[in-house]
């Protein structure tokens, strides 16, 4: 059976290998494989990740499709991958249900008299917009503002946007540290190299093992030419992370900027490990052969 890693899945969905890892360490997609810490997904995983996004684009917040997955775990175990089964309820209406066994349930497990005909199963139906999340003192608040932030930050002319929707995920919930990490990651898009450390530091003073902050602040770090420290912070990413292959890439340029050739050849091959195939994999191959 075709497995794709985190890479390849985030390229097919067209979405950030980060927001992945985030929404598997909060156990919201759960992959049908793991080779020791590596994370590997099915088809049918994509499909339920398809139908996430598919909820969030036609206004479903973040906030309930995490509390009704929770119930669905809770109320309906039998159901293997329940987010692949919710469903906007009715046009114009922000509830969610569940299809199983040719019924309709609530997340609680309560049946819903199906008077009417449902969503098709390989769509959502379009709902109103829910509008700005409401902001408040509390995780639910700062996860709604952290997917606005994440649905923004990928493009210049919204950037500051995305500051301000993952500013206030983090004054819901300081202790947020990838709403952190992300806002430094914006920052840094945009030049702002001295603020994005802020941000990476304080992300890293509430995880120290968060692989995003870390790598993220040695790519900082070593364009202000601290190539040292760059190289503490790179290590700490692959330490949290094994199989991130762009950690292991960054550990290779690295280790030959600081003349560490051995060091640079056993990252070089396990970058190959991980990315069997394209251009830096060929590099890769090379360096391991004039080294070996």
């Amino acid at each position: 059976m075709t497995t794709y890693n985190v890479r390849d899945a985030a390229r097919i969905l067209g979405v950030p290998a980060a927001r992945l890892r985030y929404w598997d360490r909060i156990a919201l997609v759960r992959p049908s494989h793991r080779v020791a810490a590596r994370r590997e997904f099915e088809f049918r995983d994509l499909v339920c990740i398809k139908r996430l996004l598919a909820l969030l684009a036609s206004g479903v917040s973040f906030g309930q499709i995490r509390a009704s997955v929770e119930a669905i775990r809770d109320q309906l175990p039998e159901l293997d991958r329940p987010l692949g089964a919710l469903r906007v309820w009715l046009e114009g209406s922000r509830r969610v249900v569940v299809r199983h066994g040719g019924r309709l349930f609530e997340p609680s497990g309560q049946v819903v008299l199906d008077f009417t005909e449902p969503p098709a199963a390989d769509g959502v139906a379009p709902i109103a917009p829910a509008g700005d999340p409401k902001h408040g003192a509390d995780p639910d608040a700062a996860l709604e503002w952290f997917e606005c932030g994440l649905a923004v930050d990928a493009a210049p002319e919204t950037y500051a946007q995305a500051i301000e929707f993952y500013q206030r995920a983090i004054e819901a919930d300081p202790a947020f540290a990838d709403a952190h990490c992300n806002l430094g990651a914006v920052y840094e898009s945009q030049g702002r190299r001295t603020l994005a450390r802020e941000c990476f530091q304080r992300a890293l003073a509430l995880n120290p093992d968060h692989v995003e902050a870390n790598f993220n602040m040695a790519n900082v770090l070593e364009e202000d030419n601290r190539n040292e420290a760059a190289l503490h912070h790179f290590k700490a990413a692959a330490r949290a992370d094994p199989f991130h292959s762009d950690v292991q890439l960054a550990l290779a340029l690295l280790c030959e900027k600081l003349g560490l050739r051995r060091k640079a050849v056993g990252h070089w091959r396990r970058y190959a490990q991980l990315e069997p195939a394209g251009a830096w994999s060929e590099i890769a191959r090379q360096r391991i052969r004039d080294g070996g």
